[in-house]
């Protein structure tokens, strides 16, 4: 009688979970660099929104009315769109007068360059610089489509003597915007409060607008 072999049963083997790598002494000090810098942040930010909220300077208020303060809430809603638009406009500049970014990075290995021939631009994913760039416009475009929305709601939901905070939301946006392009290339701890103090107020004014919705407050 013939038999036949049967072949050997393979048994599956389990690969070792990787275990979450302990914190260096350099990465803790990270961390705190980048606790500080929110911290700081946290701190300029409420300290700004309440004392607006407080005094309510007649000059920042806007004029009686939902749709006044919706109004004001659009015009302050420049000042982060402006910021976007200055990031995209240095982002442009930069990539028309270097070689090697001025194709984008859409066509990063494609072989394509402006003059429809392979060759070294487009080859690679840009320059470090340009990399940067992107970066920044991604986190700026980020924090804008969270404000502006913010903003609106807060108009329409806060009573006006609330509307000062708007003003400062603004105005925190421009400075943390600028402080995050400066300390970019720092690392994490030399951005970390320019990045707070653009979250923040945004943050800050989506909560307790929420709340004042639950609530009713108006």
């Amino acid at each position: 009688m013939r038999t036949t072999a049967t072949p050997p049963r393979r048994t599956a083997t389990l690969r070792p979970t990787p275990e979450r790598q302990p914190a260096t002494a350099t990465h803790r000090t990270v961390q705190r660099g980048v606790l500080r810098g929110m911290g700081i942040g946290m701190a300029m930010t409420l300290l700004l929104l309440v004392l607006m909220i407080a005094l309510a300077p007649r000059a920042l208020l806007p004029l009686i009315g939902p749709t006044a303060s919706l109004v004001a809430a659009l015009h302050w809603a420049l000042l982060p769109l402006l910021c976007l638009a200055a990031v995209i406009g240095v982002m442009a500049r930069h990539r028309f007068l270097h070689a090697e970014d001025i194709d984008g990075s859409g066509l990063a290995g494609s072989g394509l360059t402006g003059a429809g021939m392979a060759g070294s631009r487009g080859m690679t994913g840009g320059s470090w610089t340009v990399r940067n760039y992107q970066a920044i416009l991604q986190n700026t475009l980020e924090q804008v489509v969270l404000a502006i929305p913010t903003y609106l709601i807060w108009a329409v939901t806060l009573p006006r003597e609330w509307q000062a905070a708007l003003p400062a939301a603004a105005m925190l946006f421009v400075v943390g915007r600028v402080l995050f392009w400066r300390g970019y290339s720092g690392g994490a701890p030399s951005r970390a409060l320019g990045f707070a103090l653009t979250f923040y107020p945004t943050l800050v004014l989506a909560v307790v607008a929420t709340v004042a919705a639950l609530v009713g407050l108006r």
